[in-house]
């Protein structure tokens, strides 16, 4: 693991459920090189993870266990990840998966995110990326506790009590003033706001 993956996994705001339990993972990949380091890279931010090199295991283990995300590679034995997904997706409706594929055209792409994938991120990788893009995946679907100190856009984390802000695991420092405008903007990420908005807005912070 990376010097850079395990400062992001440090940095990285800590999910989990509303009754304090880990979010749960299922890594199902016929690498296992690959499988190991997802895995430990998602134990890292605090997840329990099971893993699995087929189709046929990966299904039997989200049938018992219910994870709360998917990491699914495409080409594996037993029947496909895009196969997985659909018989997954048949009793768990509503899990978040992310394919990890070595299948990289637009055509391949398109076809895992028609089959139901919210995110598609191509062999080789970065773990960094990764991580971000599971940890916005379960924030996305709710089954996370918010911490309502801290605001989230992407892989930009601003906590109101330490006022400490982080993106992709990395410290930005701001002064006063430019942290109580990034609050502001981040409050209204999926608003547009006028300049006077913004003055009025900061008055009230």
């Amino acid at each position: 693991m990376s010097s850079k993956a395990t400062e992001i996994a440090k940095n990285l705001p800590a999910l989990e459920h509303p009754d304090g339990s880990p979010i749960r993972a299922l890594v199902v990949d016929d690498e296992e090189m690959l499988k190991e380091l997802v895995s430990m890279g998602l134990k890292m931010i605090g997840w329990d993870v099971q893993s699995a090199g087929d189709g046929p295991s990966a299904l039997a283990i989200a049938r018992d266990w219910r994870p709360d995300v998917l990491v699914l590679d495409i080409m594996m034995p037993g029947f496909d990840g895009l196969e997985l997904l659909s018989r997954i997706r048949k009793f768990y409706p509503e899990v978040p998966c992310l394919f990890l594929t070595a299948k990289d055209s637009v055509d391949n792409r398109i076809e895992g995110l028609a089959a139901g994938a919210d995110d598609y991120v191509t062999k080789p990788f970065s773990m960094e990326e990764v991580m971000i893009r599971l940890h916005r995946l379960v924030q996305r679907s709710g089954v996370a506790a918010i911490d309502d100190a801290e605001l989230v856009v992407g892989d930009l984390v601003l906590n109101q009590d330490t006022r400490e802000v982080t993106r992709g695991g990395e410290q930005i420092n701001l002064t006063a003033t430019q942290f109580d405008l990034l609050r502001y903007l981040m409050e209204n990420a999926k608003r547009v706001v006028s300049k006077s908005q913004i003055q009025i807005g900061r008055a009230h912070v």
